[in-house]
């Protein structure tokens, strides 16, 4: 029997963070070249440290005359992305930084086990195991530690962003613990919030009182007790952040990308990859797949596993678990989901538009609980697919 009261904490990064800004900028390597060509094959890898940005990964093109002059843009389309995060110090700036770009064509042998032929679909980009969650806990259908330590965050940017807090800088962290009864969030009891700024003499307490309120703004008013306790800035100065402070690599957060910890992953990474590669798509697939099962009321919680081959087109298990919430048996969600939704790489990425330049702002924030943008972002928080599964069942 699962338990009912408990304390349970997520964590949240900005996109200031050093990893969070190779996320985006592989990720737009990733939007230009689809932009391009909506069949473009990428798999970028981006590090980043002290004034240097290393780039590398594959790209495959249908016109490979195009990949000569999209390549000599990267550099260019690294820059935009430390410019709009906000890097300007001495030794990480946009505009002085050392970009190095290692792409290259992508291998033959990968290639001829995605690419359709004739006779044959095209098949996964890799093998592996891919989860989806979702819970009733939140409106999003998300898990409520994640989904409020990213929205703290997000706030923070918006408000460095836009002037009004000048002495905030893109580097910060957030953490939540909640405490849960009868299995439902009612307040929190730890709140740790680090960020950089801008002058060494501002202290801890300096620091809370800019970004107090903003974290009120998002939390429930009932949840804060006498005994919530905070932890802002608790080393103290937090001047020198971003990659000059710590080194940054692609797809390093992955537990930040998903659910916080509150459920499985399969291991891989989301950013600088295109929707032929099924850690992505098909994790999206399987977020879409959970979501829809909350939603049309057939469990609270829902966790679903997909798992593919290589060069294979179909999967080859779906699995559910509805955590013992689920009003319908779970082999009975297992049968129906085929029945409403190619799972094929190419089904999912048709049923869900994902061979779009959608992908540069999933790059902080996390890529599930977002709102569906009008253009097809964010098309896997949809819940479009709740009334044809309960017709299915």
């Amino acid at each position: 029997m699962s338990r009912k009261s408990y304390y349970f904490t997520s964590e949240s990064v900005s996109e200031g963070h050093p990893d969070k800004v190779c996320d985006r900028i592989s990720d737009a390597v990733l939007d230009a070249l689809l932009a391009e060509e909506p069949l473009a094959r990428v798999a970028c890898e981006t590090f980043a440290t002290t004034n240097r940005v290393v780039i590398g990964g594959e790209v495959g093109l249908a016109d490979q005359h195009k990949l000569k002059d999209y390549m000599e843009r990267i550099p260019e389309i690294a820059r935009a992305c430390i410019k709009d995060i906000g890097y300007e110090q001495d030794a990480f700036h946009h505009a002085t930084c050392d970009i190095s770009n290692y792409l290259h064509e992508q291998s033959a042998h990968i290639a001829q086990g995605v690419t359709g032929q004739a006779g044959r679909d095209e098949g996964a980009g890799d093998q592996g195991i891919m989860f989806g969650y979702a819970t009733n806990e939140t409106e999003a259908l998300m898990p409520a530690p994640i989904l409020f330590a990213h929205q703290i965050l997000l706030k923070l940017a918006e408000a460095r962003k836009s002037g009004k807090e000048p002495l905030l800088r893109p580097d910060a962290k957030s953490q939540l613990t909640l405490r849960y009864e009868d299995g439902k969030p009612v307040g929190v009891t730890q709140i740790v919030l680090s960020t950089q700024h801008a002058d060494e003499s501002q202290s801890s307490a300096d620091i809370r009182a800019i970004v107090e309120p903003y974290i009120r703004e998002v939390l429930p008013a009932e949840w804060f007790t006498d005994t919530t306790e905070w932890w802002v800035n608790p080393t103290g100065t937090f001047v020198i952040g971003g990659p000059d402070g710590d080194a940054g690599l692609t797809g390093r957060k992955i537990i930040v990308d998903t659910y916080g910890g509150a459920a499985p992953h399969g291991g891989g990474a989301f950013s600088g990859k295109d929707p032929s590669k099924v850690d992505r798509s098909a994790a999206y697939a399987a977020r879409y797949l959970a979501k829809n099962v909350v939603a049309a009321g057939l469990a609270e919680r829902c966790t679903i596993q997909l798992s593919y081959a290589i060069g294979v087109a179909r999967p080859l298990s779906i699995y559910c678990d509805t955590h013992g919430t689920d009003r319908v048996d779970p082999e009975a969600i297992e049968a129906a989901i085929p029945r409403v939704m190619d799972l094929t790489p190419r089904g999912i990425r048709t049923h869900l538009d994902l061979n779009r330049p959608i992908y540069e702002r999933t790059a902080a924030y996390g890529h599930f609980g977002r709102e569906p943008d009008a253009d097809g972002g964010f098309s896997w928080e949809r819940t479009d697919l709740a009334e044809a599964l309960q017709k299915a069942l």
